[in-house]
């Protein structure tokens, strides 16, 4: 599959956000928590059901597809652990860490991506020991 655009990666997460919370995504929750119109929404809706990503009919409730939800996974995995890392390596605060790892999951390769993961896991198991060393 193609590689999909920064708006419709932000689209895809913020329904199984959505799904996640109360089980179902809607146009108008979706352009709420995006700050968009919800005639943009539609068109990405559109886009991402062309490309069998999400079941979509007006006035329905939105599903992921399996390979949708695949993709969905993918970058709310990337979005945690970067902000993750951003707080516990970089001592960023939540907020800072939550807008950088927006921007930044659609952008870190995969390989840079594990190498940032095995440092926060690498820094946060240190703490650990240091803690545990203290007492």
């Amino acid at each position: 599959m193609e590689k999909l655009s920064v708006s419709l990666e932000d689209y895809i997460e913020e329904i199984y956000s959505q799904i996640l919370k109360s089980g179902q995504a809607k146009v108008t929750a979706i352009a709420s928590a995006l700050n968009v119109k919800k005639a943009s929404v539609t068109g990405a809706l559109n886009v991402l059901s062309e490309k069998k990503l999400i079941n979509y009919a007006p006035y329905s409730p939105i599903t992921l597809t399996k390979e949708g939800e695949k993709i969905a996974k993918k970058i709310l995995e990337k979005h945690k652990n970067l902000a993750e890392f951003f707080v516990e390596v970089l001592g960023s605060n939540k907020d800072d860490a939550a807008e950088i790892a927006c921007k930044m999951e659609h952008i870190v390769p995969d390989r840079i991506f594990k190498n940032m993961v095995k440092l926060t896991n690498y820094v946060k198991s240190d703490l650990q020991s240091e803690i545990k060393n203290l007492y």
